[in-house]
């Protein structure tokens, strides 16, 4: 039986926090559909009807985590086009955090697990395009901008997913270093297309 959380006082900075940390762990774990506001509260030491009062609903309160996710900890950010080697750091990034023994970002599993939601996809979709999507596509150069980063988030999404997620064998067991010199070639000419031949 879990041990009940006891009722935090009343500070709005520090239960907000508690809700979002509680709403982020939740989500990851069993995704959209699987979380309940009233676990949510329970775990952050709060009444559902609070987290409704600093959220307004479940699904603002996944906008907000989710946006939380992808302003913590990853490699893409506002700065990113000031990479000297872009296509490296963006592989090394990938591959630093999918290691064996590496434990899946929070945003990873939030999304794989909230993927049979409509919603919660649809939600993931716009916050995507609002940060990852828009901080890509404001580093890269030339034509057709916006569908190469597309293409970059989708094989970092790829590789989180078979390497770390499905474990497949052939990428969960490889040598980072072989796996980093197949890699950057394929972002490189993401980052940098080649023109080709007409």
């Amino acid at each position: 039986m879990p041990t009940k959380q006891p009722v935090r006082r009343r500070n709005a900075a520090a239960t907000r926090e508690a809700i979002l940390k509680s709403a982020r762990k939740a989500f990851a774990k069993s995704g959209y559909d699987g979380a309940g506001v009233r676990e949510i509260a329970e775990a952050a030491g709060v009444t559902a009807m609070l987290v409704n009062r600093y959220f307004g609903s479940k699904e603002q309160l996944f906008a907000e985590v989710v946006a939380d996710t992808m302003s913590g900890k990853t490699v893409i950010t506002d700065a990113l086009g000031e990479n000297a080697n872009l296509a490296e750091y963006l592989v090394d990034g990938m591959l630093a955090t999918t290691r064996p023994g590496e434990t899946p970002l929070d945003g990873t599993l939030m999304m794989i697990r909230s993927s049979s939601s409509q919603r919660a996809a649809e939600i993931g979709k716009r916050q995507i395009e609002k940060q990852h999507h828009r901080r890509v596509t404001a580093a890269l150069k030339g034509d057709h901008a916006e569908e190469r980063a597309a293409l970059v988030l989708a094989l970092i999404a790829g590789v989180q997913f078979m390497r770390q997620m499905m474990k497949l064998s052939s990428l969960a067991g490889a040598d980072t270093a072989t796996l980093r010199k197949l890699l950057t070639p394929v972002m490189q000419q993401l980052i940098e297309p080649k023109p080709g031949k007409r």
